[in-house]
């Protein structure tokens, strides 16, 4: 069992010393996001409290330990997937210890996490997006005279057509600066997790959208007269939230229930849509800039579930045991 605190709070020291040590380096070397690593910290903490608590210290834990604390967050009812992101926080930062030489092990090499089941994304079928493309370019053709109401209708319709045609995290295409708009509206330079960067193309209704839209850009900046984003704001750029409101409001008028409709649907869709139709697994990943293709595997399963769909429903053996 890892020592006890002794006087002085020479534990406590080590432990503030060597977590802090860890989350700077997933802010300076791996590029994590600030709510990520605030993420980390919380879980991390949550832990060492259930170690002061036995009077043992964070840095030196045992596999034992960890795992009593895994029982205790079960016990309390904890989601199987909240259990899982804790102890994926435990094991990198113990990892990191190790490779410091702060420790001679990693206490959660043998810890196997609790059983998930992958849940598969919610997406819409081409015909819904379809319509609620449609129900936004229904909104410029309706759009008063007023320059600031046809040029919200145009940055509706890019802001639709593009994160369709190009599967970007919504993150990613709100706060795009203009200058990554590259080749002709053909291309968007994409500065995705981690800082890293992608081209993904853009096909031709979604650049042509952009091409309509940009010329009332102005209208969305306020006195930021030098906004440099594409969809700039009075405070900066377009919010997430904000897009996902207009996404919802669009989805009544296309007569699509708006629980079915987000930002992230629309990035399941284009994923799922160019798998339906034939388009290379990798290169899907490479354009949703997806670190690991399993990832991306995800869609595949969409997949299988409608060919079972179409077999359970359409072949002939079926239709005589039903």
């Amino acid at each position: 069992m890892a020592p006890a605190h002794g006087a002085g709070g020479g534990s406590d020291s080590k432990d503030a010393r060597a977590l802090e040590m860890f989350l700077e380096m997933m802010l300076s070397e791996r590029g994590a996001a600030a709510h990520t690593v605030t993420s980390y910290r919380r879980d991390i903490e949550q832990f060492q409290q259930s170690q002061e608590a036995r009077g043992c210290d964070l840095a030196g834990a045992d596999g034992a330990q960890v795992r009593a604390h895994l029982s205790e967050l079960a016990e309390r009812g904890m989601a199987p997937r909240t259990a899982a992101r804790r102890l994926s926080a435990l094991r990198q930062f113990y990892r990191f210890l190790q490779s410091e030489d702060m420790r001679p092990d990693d206490p959660c090499a043998t810890i196997e996490g609790p059983h998930l089941d992958r849940p598969l994304p919610k997406i819409l079928s081409e015909d819904q997006v379809a319509c609620l493309l449609d129900a936004a370019r229904a909104r410029v053709a309706n759009a008063s005279e007023r320059p600031r109401a046809r040029a919200d209708a145009l940055r509706l319709v890019a802001l639709a057509e593009l994160l369709y045609a190009t599967g970007l995290r919504v993150s990613e295409l709100v706060s795009m600066p203009l200058e990554n708009v590259v080749e002709g509206r053909q291309c968007l330079l994409v500065r995705g997790k981690g800082g890293k960067e992608r081209i993904v193309p853009v096909g031709e209704p979604a650049a042509a959208a952009l091409a309509a839209y940009l010329p009332l850009r102005a209208l969305h900046m306020g006195k930021n007269e030098r906004s440099k984003w594409l969809f700039p704001s009075r405070d900066g750029h377009l919010t997430r939230h904000r897009f996902a409101q207009m996404l919802k409001i669009l989805a009544v008028e296309a007569n699509i229930p708006p629980e079915k409709v987000s930002p992230h649907v629309l990035r399941h869709a284009f994923a799922s849509h160019l798998l339906a139709n034939g388009a290379d697994l990798r290169a899907v990943q490479k354009m949703l800039g997806h670190a690991d293709i399993s990832t991306t595997q995800i869609y595949t399963h969409i997949l299988d579930e409608r060919l079972k769909a179409v077999v359970r429903d359409h072949h002939p053996l079926a239709a005589k045991r039903r």
